[in-house]
């Protein structure tokens, strides 16, 4: 579909006809008669490609998916250029989870877990079979702490870094970013959100509602679109969508959009292509290391080499010590 156009049945039909189905997007789109604004996302291949070098227990790597989905609707309805991070930190068996995405569509996501903990938690929760559920155990699992959300300009300062940080509430990260909202923001928020495998590859799906800015609202919806019938109405109707629906590769997303929202008018613009990547490479590594005192690296070495690992791609960086140049002034940058 085009920038800004409105969804009928036949410029559906239209579409379907010229575009694909396709995964790995953020759809951007907006109810006009209920003045909501709304972002759908698909994603396929990037889960893949993001998961699979982990190996992560099942739990684990379900919830990494989560953490990527939230970034993803959260950091869409921000105007930013630079980094959005989400990061949720606990004292359970899974310590963190951490996913981040650039204004130009580049996701990464990993976490840190205990596996002697995580596997008595598994046990005691049930929780050993290998089943797919849209449900989990959050709480569970990363036990009491904080979920937070950085947005860091390209090339600002502090005053350019926003973050917000709310307490881990409830039993998903759904649970805990829609308390957030209720909060901090005081923004009328729902998400309805699905992950799991499909054979061998994993698949994720979500859509979330946002009451609009006062100035962003259609004036031709009428003084009825302040109306919390208004809001319950949309509610009930994103309710209804299924997990079948969220991960079904075959299911346009405009498509089910006009399932769920055909009666609210649903206005669609120009979907955000996303794409797995990671921001480490050996200059960068090499850099950070050339900032530590020395008697750091000597007790990092092992024979006179210097093993790295980057917990978000899995990539192994080894310096030789003896040949690491440890020039003054060199600028350390972040992975």
């Amino acid at each position: 579909m085009s920038d800004d156009q409105d969804m009928t049945d036949d410029t559906l039909e239209k579409a379907e006809k010229l575009a694909p189905v396709c995964d790995n997007i953020v759809q951007p789109f907006q109810l006009e008669i209920s003045a909501l604004r709304g972002r759908e996302v698909r994603l396929g291949s990037v889960l893949d490609d993001i998961l699979g070098p982990h190996d992560y227990p099942l739990p684990v790597a379900h919830l990494v998916a989560e953490t990527i989905m939230v970034t993803l609707l959260l950091s869409s309805m921000l105007k930013y250029e630079g980094i959005f991070t989400l990061q949720a930190s606990g004292d359970g068996p899974i310590k963190m989870l951490v996913a981040d995405v650039t204004s130009d569509g580049v996701v990464r996501g990993c976490a840190s877990y205990d596996p002697e903990r995580l596997e008595h938690a598994r046990e005691q929760l049930g929780a050993l079979k290998t089943t797919e559920s849209a449900q989990n155990h959050l709480a569970q699992y990363l036990g009491k702490g904080h979920i937070a959300f950085t947005v860091d300009q390209a090339g600002g300062g502090a005053a350019d870094r926003y973050q917000g940080i709310v307490e881990l509430k409830g039993s998903s990260m759904v649970d805990c970013v829609q308390h957030y909202f209720q909060q901090s923001e005081q923004i009328g928020t729902g998400i309805k959100m699905a992950v799991g495998r499909r054979g061998e590859h994993w698949r994720a799906g979500a859509i979330m509602l946002q009451h609009m800015p006062e100035d962003q609202k259609n004036p031709q919806a009428g003084a009825g679109n302040m109306r919390e019938d208004d809001w319950r109405r949309a509610m009930i109707l994103l309710d209804t969508c299924t997990e079948t629906e969220l991960l079904d590769p075959k299911l346009h997303r405009n498509d089910l959009l006009l399932r769920l929202f055909h009666e609210e008018s649903v206005r669609v613009y120009d979907a955000l292509p996303m794409r797995q990547g990671c921001r480490c490479n050996p200059q960068k590594v090499e850099k950070i290391l050339r900032q530590m005192p020395e008697d750091e690296l000597e007790y990092m070495a092992e024979e006179g080499v210097i093993s790295m690992h980057c917990e978000f791609c899995a990539s192994d960086y080894t310096f030789d010590l003896a040949t690491l140049d440890k020039s003054e002034g060199a600028v350390v940058d972040k992975l």
